[in-house]
């Protein structure tokens, strides 16, 4: 069976690109302030933890006192009661600083770097910071709701699968607006829920999934109310 090719088009939209077929391109800004800003004041607790938990300086219990004042506890929104005033509101973004170690601090870490330039170009760096922030609340509140661990979380993982899911909602425009196919971007996503799943069985249950999915879904939304359209910026 023929078929016959479709005329070509006298005027092509600006803001897309003409090789849009696999692979989407998305404009990028990388290593502005505030991401790198964001990424060194989140390394730092790590780095300090580091230094003085060493046998040279004996603080050994400084990261458990670390887990316990930064770390978000399920408990603290029933029954128990914090060890600071306001701890049950602050855990909703300190938890995002602190990490188990260096590999899961530098897996994040190099996420927002290579995230942070897909967005400040597209929302600037304002709506960056605004997006980094809604998703790590949005983290915790994920692993609140879904979440029976009476340990603790941690990590800045909810505000990465935050950046990642604004990220996937701009490829899905791009694609859409190209008219390329979509199936790149759900094979992206099914590869995304295998490596979640990889990881909870590797780390015996203890990745907080909860967070991811609702760093994820605030991501999305986020994207979707603020650049419903190709031409929409903040």
């Amino acid at each position: 069976m023929h078929l016959k090719p479709r005329p070509l088009r006298s005027r092509a939209r600006p803001d897309i690109p003409l090789r849009m077929s696999k692979q989407i391109q998305l404009a990028s800004r990388p290593n502005t302030p505030v991401v790198l800003w964001i990424v060194a004041l989140t390394c730092l607790p790590e780095v300090v933890l580091t230094i003085l938990g060493t046998d040279l300086l004996g603080q050994t219990d400084l990261r458990r006192l670390a887990l316990i004042y930064m770390g978000f506890w399920n408990g603290l929104l029933g029954d128990l009661t914090g060890v600071y005033p306001l701890q049950r509101e602050v855990m909703f973004i300190s938890y995002a600083f602190l990490h188990s170690g260096f590999l899961h601090l530098i897996g994040n870490m190099i996420a927002v770097l290579g995230l942070g330039g897909i967005v400040v170009a597209r929302i600037g760096e304002r709506g960056f910071l605004l997006l980094y922030a809604l998703c790590t609340l949005g983290g915790a509140a994920g692993f609140a709701l879904l979440s029976t661990s009476t340990g603790p979380m941690i990590g800045a993982s909810g505000a990465v699968f935050g950046l990642i899911g604004a990220w996937k909602f701009w490829e899905w425009q791009a694609r859409r607006a190209a008219n390329a196919p979509m199936r790149p971007l759900w094979m992206s996503l099914v590869g995304l829920t295998l490596l979640n799943l990889i990881l909870w069985v590797a780390l015996s249950g203890l990745l907080a999934w909860e967070a991811h999915l609702g760093g994820f879904i605030i991501g999305v939304l986020f994207a979707a109310i603020v650049t419903p359209s190709m031409r929409h910026r903040i």
